[in-house]
């Protein structure tokens, strides 16, 4: 069995995140970066997997330069068999990543897809409905349980607006991960020293014949605004006068 487990580069959410002057996008002077944390859930499911299940190949695979290196050495340092490294040029959108993985998939023919819901740098959860459609398998998004009962079937539960939904699909399929899915594992000092020895392979985006034009354009970020500071009142009159007065709610 393979399973592909795509890890995007995102930067670390305790790091500080600035905008560029012009508005154009993150300043990454002094920003920390980390495998986004819903792909390395879907990473620790696969891995679970193979522990249930030795003869399970985990591939892990990111798009970008050679900084994305980084991220690949983490999924092998937490047990990933080996790494697929597809080197890109300029920001590539939610459809153009489905349309490499889905030209990866077609390379690596695995039995499943691992990937996280959404990346936390632009909140899309877009990416994986798209190669599930690209390649013509089943979905099961938001999944924050997996449950295979030894044959092709896997029951799935979906985190939902209206509760858990739990559904059945075959195994050939694209599983989303959710945050209460599982707790990765930290990468020990024995597996960074693997992961040293673990082949990294490298495609670029012509080379898998796919036309990666953007068909989204970022016109411009901007920080959303401070929060006004708070005041504290002493009597409930006093709060009921400055709620119909100044901030006129009631």
């Amino acid at each position: 069995m393979k399973i592909l487990v795509p890890l995007k580069r995102v930067p670390d959410p305790d790091t500080r995140i600035r905008l560029k002057p012009d508005g154009s996008g993150l300043d990454p002077d002094g920003v920390k970066f980390a495998v986004n944390p819903f792909d390395a859930i879907a990473l620790e499911e696969a891995l679970r997997w193979k522990e249930r299940d030795p003869a399970t190949e985990i591939v892990a695979v990111t798009i970008g330069g050679e900084e994305a290196i980084e991220q690949l050495r983490t999924g092998l340092a937490m047990g990933a068999d080996r790494a697929v490294l597809v080197r890109a040029t300029g920001p590539l959108d939610s459809l153009a990543v489905a349309k490499v993985l889905a030209a990866l998939c077609q390379r690596e023919k695995p039995d499943a897809v691992f990937m996280g819901k959404q990346a936390i740098d632009d909140d899309a959860n877009q990416t994986g409905q798209m190669l599930a459609a690209l390649l013509g398998v089943a979905q099961a998004t938001f999944v924050s349980r997996l449950e295979r009962d030894g044959t092709n079937r896997v029951r799935c539960a979906r985190e939902t607006d209206a509760g858990i939904e739990t559904i059945e699909v075959d195994l050939r399929a694209v599983f989303t991960a959710d945050l209460r899915l599982n707790e990765p594992r930290y990468v020990s000092l024995p597996g960074i020293m693997k992961a040293k020895r673990k082949p990294i392979e490298e495609h670029t985006v012509a080379g898998l014949g796919v036309d990666a034009a953007a068909r989204t354009v970022l016109l411009k970020m901007e920080l959303p605004p401070r929060r006004r500071t708070g005041v504290k009142v002493k009597t409930t009159a006093e709060l009921v006068e400055k709620l119909r007065l100044e901030a006129k709610v009631i």
